[in-house]
């Protein structure tokens, strides 16, 4: 049986909070055990520079998310692992992908709007309008027949297939249409200091979210921190919405049921459920960052791993574009 294509990407915006772990890079790993899909994984630092970057943090970042991917488990023997700006063929798609993408489309787009309500309407870049042209791109040049998402980039799947199709219309059938790949068990976790919110490292609150590499003080810390209530009993429901994202971030971490989290912490107070709470994430993060610091400090090794990658992601992308190339009208080099 031929095996199935899954492609996505993630920016080298700074570390990963645990919510980006549990609800993204974890799932990576679990689907590369999966003999049934090909997996490919990158980093998309193109679509990091739609806002402003210090190019050496960009870099270091990029190296260091490297670093976190593997460490947490993505293996790049199993997996197709590079960096985004490493294969052309990315930006080559995307200009043609342009030709084919309504301004309309682009004007709807959930997360356009809300990025750029952070800017002066003079100071909104175009690739910030467009990126999610490139994110098509990104999907459709590796003939990807799903891509893991959240629900929140579930309307830029829309829109790459939305072009894809147009693009098969117009000139011959060439692009496969992607489906979503969605987890329907784990639960989003939440800001520690506003649990109606997406946890996320942007928050001006840095107690609102733990990192994949904060060491344990930092840890405990925050998590004494997080908010709760005035009721004071360990329980699961929405009108606990704190204790209720304290209690996912436990079962995520011990895969344990719910329920029987709820049923130990009975008659107990949340000084002792957020003690406790505190190590089991101390604990699961910890072979993480030490696998995390030995890559760190192996520059030759992670450059080996992002070259292979990036030779295996070019020859796969290039064979789609030749096809592109020619049926636009291109005249082959």
């Amino acid at each position: 049986m031929e095996k199935k294509t899954i492609f996505s990407g993630i920016q080298p915006s700074g570390e990963p909070t645990i919510g980006n772990y549990i609800g993204a890079i974890r799932n990576w790993v679990e689907l590369q055990e999966n003999e049934n899909y090909e997996n490919i994984y990158c980093i998309v630092d193109m679509h990091a520079i739609t806002v402003p970057q210090v190019p050496k943090d960009l870099r270091r970042h990029t190296l260091e998310l490297l670093s976190v991917l593997m460490a947490s488990g993505l293996d790049p023997e199993k997996t197709t692992l590079f960096i985004q700006s490493h294969v052309p063929a990315h930006a080559e798609l995307t200009w043609v992908l342009n030709t084919l993408t309504y301004m309309g489309q682009l004007n709807r787009m959930t997360q356009y709007k809300d990025k750029s309500k952070r800017f002066e309407d003079s100071s909104i870049n175009s690739g910030l309008f467009t990126y999610p042209v490139l994110m098509a791109a990104d999907i459709l040049l590796y003939q990807a027949d799903y891509v893991p998402v959240g629900e929140d980039q579930r309307q830029h799947l829309e829109l790459t297939r939305d072009v894809a199709e147009r693009f098969n219309n117009r000139y011959s059938p060439t692009f496969k249409l992607p489906e979503a790949l969605i987890k329907e068990e784990g639960a989003r976790i939440m800001s520690l200091q506003d649990p109606e919110a997406k946890m996320s490292k942007s928050d001006a609150n840095k107690d609102s979210y733990l990192l994949l590499l904060d060491d344990p003080d930092a840890i405990r810390r925050k998590i004494k921190r997080a908010v709760t209530d005035s009721v004071g009993v360990v329980a699961y429901n929405d009108e606990q919405k704190g204790i209720k994202n304290l209690l996912n971030i436990y079962a995520s971490f011990t895969n344990e049921d719910i329920g029987n989290i709820v049923d130990r912490y009975e008659g107990k107070g949340y000084g002792v459920f957020k003690e406790d709470l505190a190590e089991v994430v101390v604990e699961a993060l910890r072979p993480i960052q030490e696998r995390y610091n030995d890559l760190i400090n192996n520059k030759d090794y992670l450059e080996k791993v992002y070259k292979k990658g990036a030779e295996k992601a070019e020859y796969m992308a290039n064979k789609t574009l030749r096809k592109v190339y020619k049926k636009v009208g291109f005249i082959p080099r």
